[in-house]
């Protein structure tokens, strides 16, 4: 199987920063797209960012210009910078990666445990 381990999570100020990253590992033939969702109490899990195989990035409307996706196919990671954060971008964050296996036909979805985003004002 894929498994995905999630880190970076931590309590900020508004206005701070964080970098959330999320290793792949385990027995797969490629990683096509990534992402990140969120997920706020209360709330359903929304989309976040999302970056193809080709390095095409596309985010949510609530956090352009603050935060950026971005990855290292070396490592099988994918990464989320959030810069000038506010009390709304409190969250349970998951990464979601499709990866291609042996012996099955199409991509498969996997999703990380989950890292926990607050934010005080």
């Amino acid at each position: 199987q894929v498994q995905l381990v999630e880190s970076g999570g931590g309590l900020v100020q508004a206005g701070g920063a964080l970098r959330l990253s999320c290793a792949a590992s385990g027995s797969f033939v490629s990683i096509n797209a990534m992402a990140w969702y969120r997920q706020a109490p209360g709330k359903q899990r929304e989309w976040v960012a999302g970056i193809g195989s080709g390095g095409t990035t596309n985010y949510a409307d609530s956090v352009k210009g603050r935060f950026t996706i971005s990855r290292d196919n070396a490592k099988n990671t994918v990464y989320l910078q959030m810069i000038n954060l506010k009390p709304e971008d409190t969250a349970v964050y998951y990464c979601n990666v499709a990866a291609r296996r042996t012996y099955v036909s199409g991509l498969l979805d996997y999703w990380g445990q989950g890292t926990q985003v607050t934010v005080s004002s």
